[in-house]
């Protein structure tokens, strides 16, 4: 195998790599995530209860949105953090507050598309609604809130680590294209 080729597997196992850590921070996100959700949910007014009427639409904006947006709030931080010092290690590499933005404005398109998809999932006239029979909310296992929630953070996740891979921590990506370019140069100049 030539250099090329080892280059190209070694790339593909530190992606894979990657993958596999900001999958483990995504499930502490989702236990972060779950836990806000059901303490919202068990303190605050009904999960289904409106909060605004989308105008006659027959949507409303529910207390369901607003817990799902905190609970994203919470989970996006701490998701961040460990992302930052072990997923992508780029806490060396550029300053919190410039790769948080970008982190943060990638983890707002995935809740703008993930509340869309929870309101499928919650409102009872949509076509992809759980079936009430089955998720009627009368224990933790059968909340539709709860489900529609997973279900949400499962479809949006993979989205999310594209974007942050390419984007949000893109410094780390680049300091290791210059240290790269920099042992290129040197080898060019021992020859």
């Amino acid at each position: 195998m030539g250099s090329r080729g080892a280059a190209l597997v070694t790339r593909h196992r530190r992606n894979v790599g990657l993958l596999v850590r900001f999958g483990v921070v995504g499930a502490s996100g989702v236990v972060v995530n779950m836990l806000t959700l059901v303490v919202l949910r068990r303190y605050g007014p009904h999960f289904d209860d409106a909060v605004v009427a989308l105008g006659s639409s027959g949507f409303n904006l529910r207390w369901y949105h607003v817990y799902s947006t905190i609970a994203f709030l919470v989970a996006n931080l701490t998701n961040f953090q460990l992302n930052r010092t072990w997923t992508f290690k780029s806490n060396l590499a550029a300053p919190w507050w410039r790769e948080y933005w970008p982190f943060l404005a990638v983890g707002l398109v995935g809740q703008v598309i993930g509340l869309a998809l929870l309101t499928l999932l919650m409102h009872p006239d949509s076509a992809i609604s759980l079936p009430r029979d089955v998720f009627d909310d009368s224990s933790g296992l059968r909340n539709r809130l709860y489900w529609s929630q997973l279900i949400v953070i499962t479809v949006v996740t993979p989205l999310s680590f594209v974007l942050n891979k390419l984007w949000t921590f893109a410094a780390v990506r680049t300091a290791r294209l210059g240290l790269l370019e920099e042992r290129q140069d040197d080898d060019v100049r021992v020859e």
